[in-house]
């Protein structure tokens, strides 16, 4: 299941389930001759870190390769969060979308109707057209 989680990886990179979030300044600091005072809101952008690409190369092309072996480094790669404030489904997700895959994989045979469906963000990706597929069960399910 490692690579099937690697494709899942890089289908959070491309398509995160959330945009970004708010985060309170704890202490004033400055960035790029910017000073940033203590209390001011700032957002962090979750798509904008995903398609860095000084830490992923290609940004824009599928590699499920970013994430093998010890995989982006910490902070790079946030689908879920970061730190102690990381989502805490997390595991549960990533149990949950691995054992349906696996289903989906081995069971049945699918195909996408809209093979190039555009995908708008508001806030969440969301398939234009619903995504609609066809399933039929696989063949030699017994």
């Amino acid at each position: 299941m490692t690579y099937t989680w690697d494709v899942v990886s890089e289908v959070l990179r491309l398509t995160s389930p959330i945009i970004g979030s708010w985060k309170e300044v704890l202490e004033d600091f400055n960035y790029q001759g910017y000073s940033i005072p203590k209390g001011w809101k700032i957002y962090w952008n979750v798509p904008a870190t995903h398609m860095d690409p000084k830490v992923f190369p290609d940004a824009k092309n599928f590699d499920t390769s970013r994430f093998e072996g010890a995989g982006p480094t910490p902070f790079s790669y946030i689908p879920f969060g970061g730190g102690p404030r990381m989502c805490l489904g997390k595991e549960f997700a990533r149990l949950e979308i691995l054992v349906f895959i696996h289903n989906v994989v081995e069971d049945f045979r699918w195909k996408l109707l809209i093979p190039n469906e555009k995908i708008e963000y508001d806030p969440m990706p969301t398939p234009i057209e619903g995504l609609p597929i066809l399933l039929q069960p696989s063949e030699d399910i017994s």
